[in-house]
């Protein structure tokens, strides 16, 4: 197994027992906080592809606000 993939799982073992702890002590249930645990990584990712997407837009923006700056400065 690679680093980064135990990395990754070992990672996601610690936000689900987060996850589920926090839930836990907020509703005493275990079952709503284990529904917490599995839903919340689920919604995160959904999230996650959103704030990657919206920061590849502003990446790329701001290197046609370079170039254009730059072409202005040399013209």
């Amino acid at each position: 197994m690679s680093r980064d993939l135990l990395k990754t799982f070992t990672y996601l073992s610690i936000h689900l027992t987060v996850g589920f702890t926090v839930a836990y002590a907020f509703t005493g249930s275990l079952s709503l906080a284990g529904g917490i645990a599995l839903i919340e990584p689920c919604i995160n990712a959904v999230a996650f592809f959103f704030h990657e997407k919206a920061w590849k837009r502003f990446d790329a923006r701001a290197r046609t606000d370079r170039f254009v700056r730059d072409a202005v400065a040399h013209a």
